[in-house]
Order: structure tokens, then C-alpha cells, then sequence
């Protein structure tokens, strides 16, 4: 249901989460997430230009984020990079369809309650969330420790 795309960035987000404000290159990023460097460039460039995320040039610079964990949801990640698409007419284009069908519009409701889930999901609360298995707060997936850390 979600493209590689989405992944890969509430991969990357999550992970800036994590890192307390610090930046982040690219090449520590990838390497974090496993995502590959190309195509995570190309996510973080979408999410720059949603304002999810900020970017700085220079010896310090990286990628760091946009908005506060607590403000930010998964909803706002995905319609940053791959947005998800209600069903509004008919999509077979069929003219007398003025309403949607039983079937369109039994797809459209469970369109709608992936979005007010994803809108209820906020990063803060991925970073918290503790792990059902051993009750203790662990991060979304575990990010390899940097050295020097």
C-alpha cells in the first residue's frame, strides 16, 4: 500500500528524530537507515521542499528537522513524497457516475481511515513507543551507533 519512497523517508525522518537536533549527511543517514544514498538524496530534496526538513551546507552541515517531533505526523511525512490519492469521481471516468459506487466509495472510506491514522501518528510518539515484547522504549528500528557516541 505504501511505496518504497514512503518507507524510505519515515525511515529518514524517524532518524533525524532520534538525533536530538543534531545534522546529519546524507552518507549517515543512508548508512543509519539502509536506504541507498542516491535515492535518499532524492526523499530528503521532497521533504526539504515540504519544509519537514532543513538542510545546511558546510563542515557541520546536514539535514536536520523542519518541525517539532510532537507537531509532526506520519501523515505529513507521506503526503510529503508520495501522497495519498482519495477517490473523488469515478475512476473509470464514467460520466453518469455523479456518485461514487458502492465500491468506490467503500475504498475511499478505508482511504480515510489510513489518513486519520497516519494523522494520529505523531514521530514523537514513534520514538517512545515501547517495545511490546520487553516494555522498555526503544526507537522505530535500531540505528547502528555512531562512533565516537
Amino acid at each position: 500500500m505504501f511505496s518504497r519512497t514512503t518507507e524510505y523517508a519515515l525511515r529518514a525522518v524517524v532518524y533525524l528524530a532520534a538525533q536530538s537536533g543534531e545534522a546529519r549527511t546524507i552518507v549517515q543517514i543512508a548508512e543509519a537507515t539502509r536506504v541507498p544514498s542516491d535515492y535518499l538524496s532524492k526523499v530528503m530534496q521532497n521533504l526539504r521542499r515540504a519544509g519537514l526538513v532543513q538542510s545546511q551546507r558546510g563542515l557541520h552541515g546536514g539535514f536536520t528537522l523542519g518541525v517539532a517531533t510532537e507537531a509532526l505526523t506520519v501523515y505529513d511525512v507521506v503526503q510529503a513524497v508520495d501522497p495519498i490519492r482519495r477517490i473523488e469521481k469515478c475512476p473509470l471516468g464514467i460520466k453518469d457516475h455523479i456518485n461514487l459506487c458502492p465500491l468506490h466509495r467503500r475504498l475511499d472510506a478505508a482511504m480515510d481511515l489510513v489518513e486519520q491514522a497516519l494523522r494520529g501518528s505523531t514521530i514523537a510518539e514513534l520514538l517512545v513507543e515501547p517495545a511490546r515484547s520487553r516494555g522498555i522504549p526503544i526507537p522505530l528500528c535500531p540505528w547502528p551507533v555512531e562512533e565516537g557516541s
